[in-house]
Order: structure tokens, then C-alpha cells, then sequence
């Protein structure tokens, strides 16, 4: 959880909790995960959480993998220890973890991948979904497919039927946000969103930035994952709705005032930026904490208007006015 406890995430308003299965499988290991009563046991989170299926990882650590039809044989960026991912390998593990929802095994090519690439793979990984689907034994767990394709119509158009085929309870999009044009990537998952079932979950892997969330939501995604908000955090920078701050810019160090006159998180209300901006600059653990914990409400406030806005029909207009005030504004 990066830095936050499970109390941090709840009174921030978190609703879903994604788990890591590929460095869980090495670290600590399924079974202990498993023993201690699932990641809900292990971490004390209680709310829903959402396991991926390593299939990142395979797009991720392409110098240390190897892909067969089989599935990926890769080495451990800890030990360097050879192993291998199968789709029902994917599957028990996700089980034994004990998250409510997995994914499927999948390839995520990288953006700048041929055509012919792209075809071999996303036929590839609709193969090892229905292996997965045909493994998947946990009635209490959720099993969502997704779709590949590149940046190619007529390959989403292929996988997307493919994985629409074999039936899950959710769909995600994949291959997007791995270094493509905003534009391309929008105009793919606007092709692709509107014919996934309206009464399954739609989940758009791989985006965490203000911008782009409103952007995809406004094309029909539900859920969405990314490690920007606390990433952006260890290293200084928050997000705030006067754009980007980078906390160890000079220009904080006197500055008395709050992150963020509209958050009502722990950092906002307790601290000022001066103090914040020394927290930064010396490295020290709590700025991490308090600046991650910020930059997680900040997402999970923006995505309670959205859905706010959502209801009362107003969302378009909403999210127009909000992408142009938020890149007007500075960013330290």
C-alpha cells in the first residue's frame, strides 16, 4: 500500500485495493498470503481488492522473460531465481491470495510493436484467457478478461470479440497508457468501451493521472489502476487543484500556507507546505506518507465529483471546465 495503512486508505475514501501478483508470488509467497487468511487477513484491508495477473510484468521485464504458448518463464528481480507464469499457474495464485477479483494471464506488447506483433499476441493471450477461464474454481472471486490489440482497430475489433466470447464478470482494456499518443490511446478505448456489456465492470489498466482518469470515465470506464499518485509522492510532488507541485522547489520553503486549500486530508489540514516542502528535501519517511496520502484523496475526491457529476447529468460540461482550470494552472 505504499506507505499507507489500511485506516489511511479508508478515511481517505479508497474503495478498491489492487494487489501485485507477481511480486507476491515471489515475496512473500501465495501460500503464507494464503495461511494468514487471504490479502484481506494479511493486510487488514477490508474493502475489495483486485489482483493483477502478472501480465504487466511480462511487457515490464522484457530483457529477463521468455514467452511460449505455454505462458512466460522469467527471472526473479530479487534473486535472479527462474520461474514460470502458465495461465493456471496465474489462476491458483490469484486464488490462493484470495483478492475478489483476478485478471487473466495476458501479454502487454509495447506500444511501438508491429502489426503482426500485435496479432500473434493478442491470439496468444485469448487463448491463455480461456485456459483461464477453464482453471478458475472460486465462485466468491470475480474473473475479468482483457482486451489487447495495440493501437490496430481491426486487432481490438479480433480481441475484443474473442474475450467477449469466453464470458466474464468483468472486461478490462489493456495495452494503452505504455507510451502512445493520448490522442491514439483515446481514440482506441473509444472504439472499444462502448461494446463491453453496460452490466459488467470496465476497466481501463495503467491510467493515474487527473487528466487522463476524467477521460477515460467520460468514455464509459468504471475502474482504473496506476502507481502515479504515489509514486509522484516519494519523490515531491503533489497534486493539488492548483496543478503540480514539486515540493522541493525553493519557492516552498517559506510558504506557510496549506497543500491544498480545498483537501481536507491529514497533510492539508495539519501542515503547511513549508513544512512539507522540509520533509522533501530531508527525505524523511512522513513526508512520503502524508504526501501519498494526499495525492490518493485528491484522486478519490476527483472520482466521487465525477460520479457526483455523473448522476446529475452534468458531466461533460463539469469535465471540460475541470481539464481546462487544472492545465491553466501553475505547476511548481
Amino acid at each position: 500500500m505504499k506507505g499507507l495503512s489500511p485506516r489511511d486508505l479508508a478515511e481517505v475514501g479508497v474503495g478498491i485495493v489492487l494487489g501485485n501478483t507477481y511480486h507476491l508470488y515471489l515475496r512473500p509467497g501465495p501460500e503464507i498470503v494464503r495461511e494468514a487468511g487471504g490479502l484481506h487477513g494479511f493486510t487488514g484491508w477490508r474493502g475489495p481488492m483486485l489482483t493483477d495477473s502478472g501480465g504487466y510484468q511480462v511487457f515490464s521485464l522484457a530483457g529477463i522473460r521468455r514467452l511460449s504458448e505455454e505462458g512466460v518463464e522469467f527471472t526473479s528481480v530479487y534473486d535472479g531465481s527462474v520461474h514460470a507464469f502458465t495461465p493456471e499457474l496465474a489462476v491458483r495464485v490469484q486464488e490462493a491470495l484470495g483478492a475478489d477479483v483476478a485478471m487473466v494471464l495476458d501479454e502487454c506488447p509495447p506500444a511501438e510493436a508491429d502489426r503482426a506483433y500485435h496479432a500473434a499476441s493478442l491470439r496468444r493471450t485469448a487463448r491463455w484467457a480461456a485456459r483461464c477461464k477453464k482453471a478458475h474454481s472460486r465462485p466468491d472471486q470475480a474473473l475479468f478478461g482483457i482486451v489487447q490489440g495495440g493501437l490496430y482497430p481491426e486487432l481490438r475489433e479480433e480481441s475484443l470479440q474473442r474475450t467477449l466470447e469466453l464470458d466474464f464478470d468483468g472486461y478490462a482494456v489493456g495495452g494503452l497508457s505504455v507510451g502512445e499518443p493520448r490522442e491514439r490511446m483515446l481514440e482506441v478505448l473509444s472504439m472499444i468501451s462502448p461494446r463491453l456489456p453496460q452490466d459488467r465492470p470496465r476497466y481501463f489498466m495503467g491510467i493515474g493521472d487527473p487528466v487522463g482518469i476524467l477521460e477515460v470515465i467520460s468514455l464509459g470506464v468504471d475502474m482504473f489502476d496506476c502507481v502515479l499518485p504515489t509514486r509522484l509522492a516519494r519523490h515531491g510532488t503533489a497534486l493539488t487543484s492548483e496543478g503540480r507541485l514539486n515540493l522541493k522547489n525553493a519557492r516552498y520553503r517559506r510558504d506557510l500556507g496549506p497543500l491544498d486549500p480545498e483537501c481536507p486530508c491529514e497533510a492539508c489540514t495539519g501542515f503547511s507546505r513549508a513544512y512539507l516542502s522540509h520533509l522533501m528535501r530531508e527525505n524523511e519517511l512522513l513526508g512520503h506518507r502524508l504526501v501519498s496520502l494526499h495525492n490518493v484523496c485528491f484522486v478519490t475526491r476527483l472520482c466521487r465529483e465525477a460520479r457526483r457529476r455523473i448522476l446529475s447529468g452534468t458531466y461533460g460540461e463539469w469535465m471540460r471546465d475541470w481539464i481546462s482550470r487544472y492545465t491553466a494552472a501553475r505547476s511548481g
